[in-house]
C-alpha cells in the first residue's frame, strides 16, 4: 500500500514539473499578437483614460510608456507572446506590489485594468474581421 501511494506522488510531482516545464516555454509572438498588443498599449496611450498604479493615477500617455516598458521586458524574455499573457503579465497588476491596475475614463468608474484590455482586445479583434 505504501508502495503505491508513494508511486502517485511521484507521478503527481512529475506530472506538475512537466506542467511548468511546458507552460514556462514561450515563442516569440506571431505578427499578429504583435499588432494587437501594440494596438492596446498605444489605445490606452490616446484615450484619454486615467490609469493607477500604486495608488497613483497617471494620465495616458505616461500609462502607456509604463506599459511598454513592460512589454519589452517581457518580449526580451519570450514571456508575452500573445494578448492575453500580455494583459495578464503586464498590464494587469504591478509586478512590484502586486496591486492590481485601474483605469478610469471620464466620469465612470475606474474598472480594473484586466477587464479594460479584455474588452479592448475584443474590440480590436471584431475591427479586423477576426
Amino acid at each position: 500500500m505504501m508502495r503505491r501511494a508513494s508511486r502517485g506522488v511521484r507521478f503527481a510531482v512529475f506530472a506538475t514539473a512537466l506542467g511548468f516545464a511546458v507552460s514556462s516555454t514561450q515563442a516569440a509572438p506571431t505578427a499578429q499578437a504583435e499588432r494587437e498588443i501594440h494596438a492596446l498599449i498605444a489605445g490606452l496611450g490616446v484615450s484619454g483614460c486615467r490609469f493607477e498604479r500604486n495608488g497613483d493615477w497617471h494620465d495616458a500617455a505616461a500609462a502607456e510608456a509604463h506599459l511598454q516598458k513592460k512589454y519589452d521586458y517581457l518580449r526580451k524574455r519570450d514571456m508575452a507572446d500573445t494578448a492575453e499573457l500580455f494583459i495578464e503579465r503586464a498590464a494587469s497588476r504591478s509586478s512590484l506590489s502586486g496591486k492590481a491596475y485601474r483605469v478610469r475614463c471620464g466620469r465612470d468608474a475606474p474598472v480594473e485594468s484586466a477587464t479594460w484590455f479584455k474588452r479592448k482586445l475584443a474590440e480590436i479583434r471584431a475591427g479586423s474581421g477576426r
